[in-house]
């Protein structure tokens, strides 16, 4: 495929696209004017997460090329679910909750684009609360047909599988293409982003706009991220990699990086950082233990976009004090505990890793202790009565589970 316009040269040398409509028209416009795209977003949490993160780089990078990007939050649509790519209905959760959401997740786009200048916030609440149901059907839904609906892979799936796809869930695709075509007649948006499920809810906006108004719209999406395990990235045995710092620290938001598998290295920094691609190369080539210097790059830059350059300096230098100078870092997470809970055996090593969010569940340290996979100042913990009276008269002790999970149980005498 032979580019013309920067924005898309940019973004398919970097992997971002997966299927297209009519690009070649698409780069044609985009070589001769700016342009306004956006990219949906689901409101179900009050923070977005790094399963996000493809979309935020997309919105990132038309900042960066000077065309204006809206990110659209599903105030309204949230309030539906979406079905795609999903294995069961979503629970629904209030409007009040939906606005609190959104409040909160404004300051993680405020990383991505430039609200004052080019980059807008728009909620389709705002327009799909007004929608009378009988106009709506008569005007929307006469034009989309169920025929194409039962083609797209977000529907076979979840039919193929016997599951649940309720008539509520069906109207999202219907809300979601009159969101573009709203856009589209509104703000003048020819393209809509986002992951390769979205596909048909994006192509049924596009025929909703041609039919309608007669005019052209565009498509394109990315390959969804997976976990080797081929589910979707986003989350890990802890839970979700949330991109707010109130959520997860910036330690172990850098450390997720950090300890990314080597064969996603290259792909990631392509991906989730702005480094020249001429340096990811060289980067990409390195082998062994030397590819622990190209993740120290993710992991900073990675960090740095989503949360600024204090919280990348700062999640480099913890990681330096403990891996590199074997320091004990201060900021770890920690938990204070009288020596006589200790010495009673009223807190035992379950409580501790459960107050240091070291563990998804009890039972699941009891099988880390068995498989030698904790550890207390260095030395393996394998004491089969739980307790920690061996280190009550210390002041603190480390406790790490793997490599990466760390934290600092301080003992008051």
């Amino acid at each position: 495929m032979k580019l013309k316009s920067e924005f898309l040269k940019e973004i398919n040398s970097r992997g971002f696209i997966y299927q297209s409509s009519d690009i070649e028209s698409l780069d044609s416009l985009i070589s001769k004017k700016k342009i306004t795209a956006y990219i949906g977003f689901d409101i179900t949490s009050d923070s977005l997460h790094i399963g996000s993160l493809v979309q935020l780089m997309l919105l990132n990078w038309l900042d960066t090329y000077g065309h204006k990007s809206i990110a659209l939050v599903g105030g309204g649509t949230t309030l539906v679910g979406d079905p795609s790519g999903k294995d069961s209905t979503r629970k629904i959760i209030s409007l009040d909750q939906i606005n609190k959401n959104i409040k909160k997740i404004e300051k993680t786009f405020n990383q991505f684009i430039n609200l004052n200048k080019r980059g807008s916030i728009i909620n389709n609440y705002n327009w799909l609360s007004e929608l009378n149901y009988i106009e709506f059907l008569r005007d929307v839904g006469s034009k989309l047909t169920l025929n194409k609906m039962l083609t797209y892979e977000s529907v076979k799936n979840r039919l193929d599988r016997e599951q649940a796809l309720t008539f509520l869930e069906f109207n999202y695709m219907l809300l979601q293409a009159y969101d573009f075509y709203y856009l589209r007649k509104n703000f003048d948006c020819v393209l809509q982003m986002g992951g390769s499920d979205q596909w048909g809810n994006i192509i049924n906006g596009i025929d909703l706009i041609k039919k309608i108004l007669n005019k052209k719209a565009y498509a394109i999406t990315s390959p969804l991220i997976t976990n080797t395990d081929g589910s979707k990235m986003g989350k890990t045995a802890k839970g979700a990699v949330w991109l707010d710092k109130e959520k997860l620290s910036n330690f172990d938001f850098y450390q997720f990086w950090r300890n990314v598998s080597d064969e996603k290295v290259e792909s990631f920094l392509k991906l989730f950082t702005k480094i020249n691609l001429d340096e990811i190369k060289k980067l990409s080539q390195l082998k062994g233990k030397e590819t622990n210097e190209a993740k120290k790059i993710l992991a900073y830059e990675v960090t740095k976009i989503c949360r600024g350059i204090e919280s990348a300096k700062e999640a480099e230098d913890m990681a330096n004090n403990l891996f590199t100078i074997k320091k004990t870092d201060k900021r770890l997470p920690s938990y204070e505990i009288n020596s006589s809970f200790i010495k009673n055996s009223k807190f035992t090593i379950l409580d501790a890793l459960e107050k240091l969010n070291l563990s998804k569940s009890r039972s699941d340290t009891k099988r880390l202790i068995k498989s030698h996979g904790i550890r207390i100042n260095e030395e393996i913990y394998s004491s089969t009565d739980l307790s920690l009276n061996f280190y009550a008269n210390k002041s603190e002790i480390k406790i790490s589970v793997g490599k990466k999970n760390i934290g600092i149980l301080k003992i008051k005498k």
